[in-house]
């Protein structure tokens, strides 16, 4: 079975201390996982997908600006990676096998051609990793099952600023998603 890693939204205004909508220390703490995860995909030759929100400075028309401060603003230092997984993409980025997508919505699937990628490649097991567990995480874990993917989430390299939200979104991922999450 062929499978791909979805690197979501790791970046500095989602988990640096000064982000401008930071899970600060929970997401700091999977860091290494998040590389280690990541470097070992791009290493095997999988496919590895750096999913990214991207939003327009001043969109007073995207449904996000009604709950939450302006992030991921593109051209911005807070839509850069975070730490090392910045270092790390900066060393593969170019190679056949890692991309990135740049999102406007919680879901990587939502508005991309992320399945497209996935389906030209024959993959139909995807692994996901990043922020937030209980809102992009989830929304691309959905979408995934809807499309008949199998979803396996790395629970030590997700992470949230809503602890409860993070804990159900595991606990749905496998009861409700059928996901397996290791």
């Amino acid at each position: 079975m062929k499978r791909a890693l979805i690197n979501i939204d790791y970046t500095v205004d989602f988990v640096g201390d000064h982000g401008a909508l930071t899970c600060g220390k929970p997401g700091q703490h999977i860091q290494s996982e998040i590389v280690k995860i990541t470097s070992d995909f791009i290493q095997n030759n999988d496919f590895v997908v750096f999913a990214i929100d991207a939003h327009e400075e001043n969109d007073s028309f995207h449904p996000e600006v009604k709950l939450f401060p302006p992030h991921n603003i593109i051209g911005s230092e807070g839509r850069l990676l975070y730490g090392g997984l910045h270092t790390l993409y900066l060393d593969y980025q170019g190679r056949e096998n890692v991309f990135w997508i740049d999102k406007t919505r919680y879901s990587a699937f939502a508005g991309t051609d992320l399945e497209l990628k996935l389906r030209e490649r024959g993959i139909s097991e995807i692994h996901l990793v990043g922020v937030c567990t209980d809102i992009c995480i989830l929304h691309t874990a959905v979408d995934a099952y809807n499309k008949g993917f199998k979803i396996v989430v790395h629970k030590r390299a997700v992470a949230s600023f809503n602890q409860l939200g993070h804990e159900w979104a595991l606990q749905h991922f496998a009861q409700t998603l059928g996901a397996e999450v290791i």
